[in-house]
């Protein structure tokens, strides 16, 4: 059975052993809601504490093992991954509503993040340096930090718990992987690959179900040294606070409020293209979406009818549709949260341009028209995160209020600009208040080998993706020796 062609049933992976859960869950195809993906088994805290107790007995066997057997397990579980990606690209647009093309371009993205890896777990840093003192030798050496709980969000179900998985295995952690309850099928189809890897018993675990029961026990247990999380900033932060009361180490990623800064000088059909992939492609389902579009006075008419006119040629329909090119809403409650916010941003009085309609397209699912508005910065629209093809734009008079306007936001993942202006470029990489910049590109869309993160209330810990995530894998142990 191929996993993109028919349901499966997922199960948990714990201590090496397939098990069933104490009840079970169903994903639905977000572009034919008669369609299920999957049956998946559901854990409690009873089997996510069997799950912990594994990954800690497991963790100094292969902590100890040697980089070379790290690195051939990574580079088998990515060789895998990209063998498969159309078959496993096919299941992720099926239950998340991705576009195929998107889809299989995350499954090659995760492929490409384990052989990255793979190359990482033969160069773990170090250093040695010379003592103060006559006759003693000093080295820094970096050691895994142990036990890594991984709760991993449903809008990229096989790219994240990739950047994440991977370099906790990469420095020698045990993982245990929570995956979303939206995308069990794609948790359970890289845990089954991973499975195949000859890794020992316990080092790697996959346990399934609510946030309440899997999530929290993994928070609060103390054989857990570190959680790496991906999600809502309500959620991040109860993490944080509990985690960290326990000194746990905490890497979080909560989203953002992403501005894209359009000048005058801009090209401004390059413009008109960042903004619409930025904002609406994936569905705007991803937290580097362009969400608020700082247009200079000059062209911001210009701007919005042109946007406007190309919003209404996209094709709004079933992920694997080939002439698709926007996806479902993953489901039903996003779709409400959604409706909601375009009836804020109508009661605020932000002015409508278009879209934000239900769409009926042949097969039933959660399909909704890109949205569009005209809002000002005290607006909701425009201060808070809509994980969702809503955008709203705002005028700037000029560089220095655009930039202004940029930052005056909780969030500081990322930010771009348009402008043909090498000075203007250059002083918006360094006073972007983010953690990633873009100069005439979409605000969305990254490469897997260097840093991913943002500032303020977007994320917290050290970053994630490429070499700087030694920073969160591993901890630093300085020996002194008399020689």
């Amino acid at each position: 059975m191929k996993f993109g062609e028919l349901p499966q049933n997922a199960r948990q992976y714990i201590n090496g052993r397939w098990d069933t859960g104490v009840t079970t869950g169903i994903s639905h195809n977000p572009s034919d809601t008669r369609e299920v993906v999957a049956e998946y088994a559901r854990a409690d805290r009873s089997q996510t504490e069997l799950a912990i107790r594994a990954a800690a007995e497991a963790q100094p066997q292969w902590g100890y093992s040697t980089p070379q057997r790290r690195a051939d397990v990574l580079d088998q579980i990515g060789s895998e991954i990209l063998a498969r990606k159309a078959e496993l690209g096919l299941l992720l647009a099926r239950e998340e509503g991705k576009t195929l093309p998107e889809a299989v371009a995350e499954v090659a993205r995760a492929g490409q993040i384990f052989k990255f890896f793979a190359g990482e777990a033969l160069r773990t840093p170090g250093e040695s340096l010379a003592s103060i003192r006559p006759g003693v030798h000093v080295d820094v050496s970096r050691e895994p930090v142990g036990v890594v709980g991984i709760i991993a969000p449903w809008n990229f179900p096989m790219a994240i718990p990739a950047w994440k998985i991977a370099p906790a295995l990469a420095y020698g952690n045990s993982v245990i992987f929570k995956p979303a309850e939206l995308v069990p099928a794609c948790g359970w189809a890289l845990a089954e690959i991973i499975s195949r890897a000859a890794l020992p018993a316990g080092v790697f675990n996959l346990v399934m179900g609510s946030g309440r029961e899997v999530g929290q026990t993994l928070v609060d247990s103390p054989r857990v040294q570190a959680i790496s999380f991906t999600g809502s900033v309500a959620t991040g932060e109860r993490i944080l606070q509990t985690a960290a009361a326990r000194r746990a180490k905490v890497q979080l990623e909560m989203g953002g409020k992403n501005p894209l800064v359009v000048l005058a000088d801009a090209d401004l059909e390059q413009a008109v293209d960042c903004a619409l992939q930025g904002a609406y492609f994936s569905t705007g389902q991803r937290c580097t979406a362009s969400s608020r579009l700082i247009i200079e006075a000059g062209v911001h008419d210009a701007f919005v009818a042109r946007l406007r006119q190309r919003m209404a040629s996209l094709k709004v329909g079933h992920a694997v549709d080939r002439d698709t090119q926007i996806g479902p809403v993953v489901d039903q409650s996003q779709l409400d949260e959604n409706l909601a916010w375009i009836a804020t941003a109508k009661a605020e009085g932000a002015e409508h341009v278009v879209g934000g309609e239900l769409l009926k397209r042949p097969t039933p699912g959660h399909y909704m028209s890109p949205a569009l508005f005209l809002a000002k910065p005290e607006h909701r629209v425009a201060r808070e995160e809509v994980f969702g093809p809503i955008a709203c734009v705002l005028r700037a008079d000029n560089y220095e209020h655009a930039l202004a306007l940029a930052n005056d936001t909780p969030f500081g993942l990322c930010a771009g600009i348009c402008t043909t202006s090498l000075k203007h470029a250059m002083h918006f990489k360094r006073h972007a208040e983010v953690g990633m910049t873009m100069v005439n590109l979409p605000t969305a869309g990254v490469d897997y080998h260097v840093p991913f993160g943002g500032r303020k209330g977007s994320s917290y810990g050290p970053r994630e993706q490429g070499r700087y995530a030694a920073e969160f894998y591993t901890t630093v142990k300085t020996g002194y020796m008399l020689a």
